[in-house]
Order: structure tokens, then C-alpha cells, then sequence
């Protein structure tokens, strides 16, 4: 979160995470420029260094090893992290368009993508092989390909189809791993066969006459068969086949040939070059726009053309950070002059490799463990991160290049703030941020935002009850629309735990101060992702009120109807009925964690896809299934929430903790300790358990207290219906429901709930 003193003046936008930006990220966390803002956009939570990918597919390496977790590096950074793909730019606006969300406005922007095989060059390889880039599509084929050998009998045939050094590293690793894998199962490896095509006369054409001998021996002693000067011209199925028109078959294709860039670049006038990547100077700024960069291999240096390898990228972080720096601060960019020779350690799949640089060639296995010090230095950089002093400057406008105009806007930006009215966000920049939003219209709504009055005006049908409920909190989320889905969602749990329809919601909103085109952008993300939730459920937006304060927040006073026969109260619970929750738990601790850097991306955007799952569909279903009580499980956490139905319905609970559902990370990142700030009050519930003492050191006992956001619904229903709800809500969306505990009769005893573990 932005901190009130340092309004955003400049936004950086990053595209891609790859090994230029992961550099420029951690640069602008160790000397950041106040009012300057980075955001990163990426498709993936963990991004994997190219480098260590040959000893992650031999087997030397966990996932963990050679990916940089985004996630938390642009925590880390200060950086707001936008988890999408980016598929085009529009240049006259400054926008950034987005595959799943609304457009990112930039200030200035660096792409970073990476590149791509070329399959489309030829005929059916698209379909039928596997591009090695992007490397995290390719990961999930090598998992499947690893899983189909524990199963798989008789011959398997391995086609490689590129002989640079990608190709071959590629070749040898998956060899290496693949036999390993059948000896472990005590399987012979005999029928392992591995072709690699090269339409060269040698394989590793840049490198030295010494390097490529190397390389033959060892491919020649492993017994990969090598298909020099051949060109496959199509693939059809399993099926390679070569322009002399032999054909070849093979279980597995992948395709490690001559990269070009994205498609979508070419509708964005940047100029280009003949496979696809974008120009750029030597200050790494595009040569059609000044306030685009470029970097790593999707860059190609007009001056300075060099082979697509991962050290240029490494090597143009610093020179990247710098120039967009300068170009912030409005003083004069810096050239950058790649080397003309570079060091490229080429592992062989065994603990061995060769070194090569011009005519050197160096090989054996302190090649290999050289390597393996240069990588893990390289990445504990990034996923070792110290811990970070708060920035002290108080001058947010310091050093940042601005007209007349902007810097009057950044004054009046941390000028004394009005409170009252004074406080509300501008009519003009509030309304050129809602009239953006198509929020759905209902017949019962007679007045609303369609028309807007001094309030909504809605019609409650005939023998309906109306359903009220509010809900309120600043975020937690660097996204302002994830967090607009997330507290619309979290605002509904209410109607649909009770078994209601939505019906309408007026919206109240703080948005941090600054320039009004960056508070502008703010409410429009925060509420075209609350609009899309309502509009889902059927509800409409019919006002709200939006003011400045130190803190972006969000919430909404939600309204809805129901029957009133058939109203799913807390104090319903009867003996004999068995416990239901249809989401798991742990957001809480994860949320704490995260700031804390010590919760991993995977953890926080599990946590992420469970509050974005609304409880509408699970509300009706456990309704159909004769639920006799149900709540929402938020703030007060799983316990709280079950002492609220268990005092009014007069009855005891037996909760299983092994049985509750739990979010990927929760237990470990309560195992260490780090619980929310709301915990301790929840926590003052355990004198509602019955044993505590027997169950208080079980590793999901913290998890009971834990709060949860947009949590889950906890019903109570018949136990011969259970099972059949269970199965019922998870082919509805809600995989990870569970029953987890029964209603007993209530006992002597002061305390309610009995605890088993």
C-alpha cells in the first residue's frame, strides 16, 4: 500500500517477469524513488531462471530451486503485481491492454516477455510438439511426461527438434532423468530412445570446434541419435517427417528451434524486426516510442545484435533500472554496450558441463559445480530477501521531472487534506471513472445509478422479506481489482448464507489522495472488478459514496429478498446433524505472511482463487439439500462462526480438525507463527472448547481462530443427506468441501464444542 505521505505521481509498468525486470524489481526496492510506483505484469506467480532449467529436468533441482517467486519479490519492491497476460498497447492512450482485466495505464513501460519457438513455421507442429518456451507450459508437459513413466510399458521414443545448445542441454537432461526414473523402478532402459534433429551441418553452431567435439562424444556414448542436416517439414500426430521424406516416430516432440517474438506486438507499432522482436536503441529504449524499453530476448539492439541468451538479459537489468530512472528524474539516458564474447556453461544431464567462451572450451565436473555456485548466488538475490528499513524521504515530488500542471497537481496532492465533504473525490473524476462500468439494471430497481437521485429507490416483491447486511474493510490486496471482486464477493456471503437473492448494493469507498488521473484509474479498477462480481450475482449497483483517506478500502451495504418460510438463520441446528464448510481456511494467516515476505506467490494466489469463488450456487445447493442452519465464515473464523449457531440453536459440536479443508500454506505460516492481527480476539473463544488442552498443539488447531475473507459457507443439514450435498457442491465449484463434524445434544458441561483431532 502507498503511504499517504508519497502520493503516486510516475507509474512504471513492467511486462513480463523475466530475468531484466526480476533485476530492475529488486533494484527499485533497494533505492526507491518517492512517487514513483512500479507494476508488474505477468501471467506467472514464479518465473523460472533459464539457467538452472537443464539441472531441474535432470533431477538436481526442486521447483523452488530455479524459479523467482514474483509474487513476493514485488512485495518486497513496493510494486503492485497483476497477475494476467498482456495482448496489446495502446500507445496514444498509455494503456496496456489485459486478456482478464481492464486496462493498465503506464507512464512508462518496459517489456521483458521472453520469446517464443516458432512452431507455426511448420506444418503441424503447433499441434502436435511441445515449445520449450514458455518454459512454465513446458513444465506441466515434463510432469505428465514423468507421471506417463510410472505407468507406461514397453518402447518410448523422445524426438528433440533444434541443436543449438537449448536443445541439446534439453536432450541430455531429460536422458538423464528418464533412465533414473526407470532404474528407480527397477525397470530396464533399453527401449528409452532419444532422436535429436539439427538442420545444420553442427550442432551448437556458435560455439568453438573444441565445445562441439565435446558435445558429440557425449551424445554418441549416451547413444542419442543424431539427425544432422535435417529439416523436419511437418508433423503429423507422432509423426516427424524430414525433407528427404524419411519419417520418424516418437512418443514425445519438442520443439527447441529459432524463437521470434509475441504475436500481439505486431499491432502495436513498435518496429520490429524480421522474427518478431522489438527494436531498441542503446539505452534499451524502443526505437519508435521513447517511453517504451525493452529487454532480454524479446529486444533486439539495433546496434549491438547479439545471440538470444540469458546473460544479456541478466546483464541489462542494471543498465534498464538506470535509464528509467533518468528518464524520471529528466536527465540524459546511458548508453549500454553488450560484450561482444560471453561465458556460457552448457551442462551435459550428469553433475558435468563444459565451459565456453570465444575459442575456449573448458569441460568436467568442477565446470559443473562453478555453475551451480554462479546460479544459486544469482538466485538467493532474489529469493533470499533482506528485510527493508520504511522509507524516511518525505518530499514525494523530489527529483521527478514534472510540467507546470502536474507539479501544481502533486502539490495539492499532500496539501492539507479536508475532512467532511471536503473529503469526497471529485465529481468529474468519479463519474469519468463510473461511466466506464456497466453495472446490470433491474425492474425492481426504480431509481439508481441508470437515473441517479439523492438514493436508491427498489420495489420488494409481494410476500417477500427484504435481507440487509454491510460489510467494510481497507485492502489487502496490491490490486485493486482483485481486491474490488474480492470485497463485492465478501459483501454477499451474508445474503447467500441465509438462502437469500441479491437484489441491489451501494458501494462506500476510501481512496488514497494524488494526482486525479491515478485516483481516477484506481476507483475504475477497484470497481469494475466489485461490478463484475454483482453483476454475476444478479445484483445491482445503485450508488455509493467515495472519499479520500490514507488507506484504499472498499464495502457495501448489500441488500436481497427472500421467503421468510425459508430463511437459513445461525439457530437452526439440531442434534444429529452433521457439519458442512464448502471452502478451506487460512487466509487470514496467509494475508499476515505475505507483507512479511514469508508466504510463497502459489500460497497467496490459491488463497486469491478460493475468495474470488462466490457462495451463491453452494447457498441454493445446501438449501435444496435441507440445510437446517448456515453462516458465512468471515471475520470471526471457523470457531467464532460456529459458537454464533451453536448458543442460539441450543446444541453442542464435535469438530474434526484433521477433516477441515486448509489452504495450500496455511499450516506452515501458522507453524511459524504468523497469525492476523484479529487472531488473539478470536482466539479469546477457546474457552468455548471443551478440551483444548488435548487438541491445542494439532497443526490446524491456529486455524480454527483463524479470520477468513469471502471465507466458505458452515452448515449444518440432515446426516442422510450429506453425502449427497458434498458431492452435489463439489461438481458445482466447491472442490474442496468436506463434512467436518457433528451436532450433538447439549451437554452439562459450560463449554460447546469438543475438538477431536
Amino acid at each position: 500500500m502507498d503511504h499517504p505521505s508519497q502520493p503516486v505521481l510516475r507509474d512504471i509498468v513492467l511486462v513480463g517477469g523475466g530475468h531484466s525486470h526480476v533485476g530492475v524489481l529488486r533494484n527499485f526496492a533497494m533505492n526507491p524513488i518517492p512517487g514513483v510506483r512500479l507494476n508488474l505484469i505477468c501471467r506467472d506467480t514464479h518465473t523460472p531462471y533459464s539457467g538452472m532449467l537443464p539441472g531441474y529436468i535432470a533431477g538436481h533441482y526442486s521447483y523452488d530451486d530455479v524459479h523467482i517467486d514474483l509474487s513476493k519479490l514485488a512485495e518486497f519492491a513496493g510494486a503492485r503485481f497483476y497477475r494476467d497476460e498482456v495482448i496489446g498497447i495502446d500507445r496514444s492512450q498509455q494503456r496496456i491492454r489485459c486478456r482478464n482485466r481492464p486496462d493498465v495505464p503506464y507512464d512508462l513501460l518496459s517489456i521483458n516477455i521472453g520469446s517464443t519457438p516458432r512452431v507455426d513455421q511448420v506444418e503441424g507442429a503447433a499441434n502436435h510438439s511441445v515449445p520449450v518456451k514458455p518454459i512454465n507450459r513446458f513444465n506441466s508437459r515434463w510432469q505428465t511426461l514423468l507421471h506417463r513413466m510410472e505407468h507406461h510399458r514397453g518402447p518410448l521414443s523422445v524426438a528433440v527438434v533444434g541443436g543449438g545448445a537449448g536443445g541439446v542441454e534439453l536432450t541430455l537432461a531429460m536422458q538423464y532423468r528418464l533412465r533414473n526414473e526407470l532404474k528407480r523402478q527397477g525397470r530396464d532402459d533399453s527401449g528409452l530412445t532419444f532422436h535429436l534433429f539439427n538442420s545444420a551441418e553442427h550442432l551448437l553452431a556458435t560455439h568453438n570446434r573444441r565445445v562441439r567435439g565435446q558435445f558429440e562424444r557425449v551424445l554418441s556414448e549416451r547413444g542419442v541419435r543424431v539427425h544432422a542436416r535435417t529439416r523436419v517439414e511437418r508433423v503429423e500426430g507422432h509423426r516427424l517427417i524430414t525433407d528427404t521424406g524419411d519419417a520418424f516416430e516418437a512418443d514425445e516432440i519438442l520443439w527447441v528451434t529459432q524463437a521470434g517474438g509475441a504475436e500481439w506486438l505486431a499491432t502495436t507499432g513498435l518496429e520490429l524486426d524480421d522474427s518478431g522482436f522489438i527494436q531498441v536503441r542503446d539505452t534499451l529504449q524502443t526505437t519508435t516510442d521513447p517511453n517504451i524499453f525493452a529487454a532480454g530476448d524479446i529486444a533486439t539492439m539495433v546496434n549491438h545484435p547479439r545471440e538470444k541468451a540469458g546473460v544479456f538479459a541478466v546483464r541489462q537489468s542494471k543498465p534498464l533500472a538506470e535509464n528509467l530512472r533518468r528518464t524520471v528524474h529528466g536527465k540524459p539516458l546511458k548508453d549500454y554496450h553488450p560484450q561482444k564474447q560471453w561465458l556460457a556453461l552448457i551442462s551435459t544431464g550428469d553433475q558435468y558441463a563444459v565451459a565456453s567462451r570465444g575459442p575456449i572450451g573448458l569441460a568436467g565436473e568442477w565446470v559443473w559445480r562453478w555453475k551451480d555456485w554462479i546460479d544459486r548466488r544469482f538466485m538467493a538475490k532474489f529469493n533470499q530477501l533482506p528485510a527493508m528499513e520504511e522509507d524516511s524521504e518525505s518530499d514525494p515530488t523530489r527529483g521527478i521531472a514534472l510540467n507546470n500542471e502536474e507539479a501544481q497537481q502533486a502539490i495539492s496532492a499532500v496539501a492539507m487534506r479536508c475532512g467532511g465533504c471536503g473529503a469526497k473525490v471529485g465529481s468529474t473524476v468519479l463519474s469519468r471513472a463510473l461511466n466506464a462500468l456497466q453495472p446490470i439494471e433491474r425492474d425492481d430497481v426504480l431509481v439508481g445509478l441508470h437515473a441517479p437521485d439523492d438514493a436508491a429507490v427498489v420495489r420488494v416483491p409481494e410476500g417477500m422479506a427484504m435481507v440487509h447486511t454491510v460489510d467494510f474493510f481497507r485492502s489487502f490486496l496490491d490490486d485493486p481489482y482483485v481486491f474490488g471482486q474480492v470485497a463485492a464477493n465478501h459483501s454477499l456471503g451474508d445474503l447467500f448464507a441465509m438462502g437469500a437473492e441479491a437484489q441491489s448494493a451501494t458501494a462506500v469507498a476510501t481512496v488514497p489522495y494524488g494526482l486525479e488521473s491515478k485516483v481516477e484509474d484506481v476507483v475504475y479498477q477497484m470497481m469494475s472488478g466489485a461490478v463484475e462480481v454483482l453483476n454475476e450475482a444478479g445484483c445491482a449497483l445503485v450508488g455509493g459514496h467515495t472519499g479520500e483517506g490514507q488507506e484504499l478500502a472498499l464495502g457495501f451495504a448489500a441488500n436481497g429478498y427472500i421467503d421468510p418460510d425459508t430463511v437459513m438463520s445461525k439457530g437452526g441446528m439440531k442434534a444429529g446433524d452433521v457439519l458442512i464448510l464448502t471452502k478451506p481456511v487460512g487466509t487470514g494467516t496467509l494475508f499476515a505472511a505475505h507483507p512479511r515476505l514469508k508466504a510463497k506467490g502459489r500460497w497467496i494466489d490459491s488463497a486469491i482463487a478460493s475468495m474470488l469463488v462466490s457462495n451463491q450456487l453452494a447457498g441454493r445447493c445446501l438449501h435444496q439439500h435441507g440445510a437446517t442452519a448456515c453462516t458465512d465464515v468471515t471475520g470471526f473464523g471457523l470457531l467464532g462462526h460456529l459458537v454464533e449457531m451453536t448458543r442460539p440453536s441450543g446444541v453442542d459440536a464435535e469438530l474434526d480438525l484433521s477433516a477441515i479443508p486448509v489452504l495450500p500454506g496455511a499450516e506452515e505460516t501458522a507453524a511459524s507463527g504468523i497469525l492476523s492481527s484479529l487472531q488473539p480476539a478470536n482466539v479469546r473463544l477457546r474457552r468455548a472448547i471443551r478440551n483444548q488442552d488435548e487438541v491445542a498443539n494439532h497443526p490446524r488447531y491456529p486455524l480454527a481462530f483463524d479470520p477468513q475473507t469471502a471465507g466458505g459457507l458452515l452448515a449444518s443439514l440432515p446426516a442422510e443427506r450429506a453425502d449427497a450435498c458434498v458431492s452435489a457442491l463439489k461438481a458445482l465449484g466447491y472442490p474442496e468441501t468436506a463434512i467436518i463434524g457433528r451436532v450433538k445434544e447439549q451437554g452439562e458441561a459450560l463449554e460447546p464444542i469438543l475438538l477431536n483431532p
